[in-house]
């Protein structure tokens, strides 16, 4: 058997997971609106089973693992984890129109921008779940940029999902 296959747990042989494209093929927004119709539903039906708090911060938790393991992936799709490479990587979020970025700062140190429109806020909104919406997609931005590279920072004190007039992320090479 080649270094290619993995054993299931039925005894058969599968492929690895490719890895995470989705983003290059599907944009962002559109994936955040096909992954929350499908989990609302899940998440109400398991709120109601076993408590709407406490399924709440599984699925925060999960979102932000995944976040975590998506920014490593990207990190290596970008071919390399510096800052110009995380500038790079944010075609795939403002794809679709989906967020309108004011830069203020931009070097090998730090990345600064203003987020002047968010189309995942107005998502969650048209979908009457805006008070998830911090879930589904605010959370993942800390996990994501630790992910991509432990070595950067990410301070952000307020979002349009949150109800701010913009959301102001602040990208620093720790010293």
């Amino acid at each position: 058997m080649s270094d290619d296959n993995n054993l299931n747990d039925q005894g058969s042989v599968e492929k690895p997971m490719p890895e995470d494209d989705l983003n290059a093929k599907l944009g962002v927004l559109t994936r955040r609106e096909v992954e929350a119709r499908i989990l609302i539903p899940v998440i109400k039906a398991l709120g109601d089973a076993f408590g709407r708090d406490e399924v709440l911060a599984v699925v925060r938790d999960t979102i932000v693992r995944i976040a975590r393991e998506q920014g490593a992936v990207l990190s290596q799709q970008m071919g390399g984890n510096s800052l110009k490479n995380f500038v790079d990587s944010l075609a795939y979020w403002t794809q679709d129109n989906a967020l309108e970025i004011d830069v203020i700062e931009e070097s090998d140190e730090v990345l600064s921008f203003n987020v002047t429109r968010c189309r995942y806020a107005e998502l969650y909104q048209s979908l009457g779940i805006r008070e998830m919406g911090t879930s589904f997609s605010c959370t993942r931005d800390f996990a994501l940029i630790e992910g991509f590279n432990p070595d950067i920072s990410l301070e952000r004190t307020q979002t349009i999902m949150e109800g701010a007039p913009h959301c102001d992320f602040r990208y620093r090479r720790k010293k």
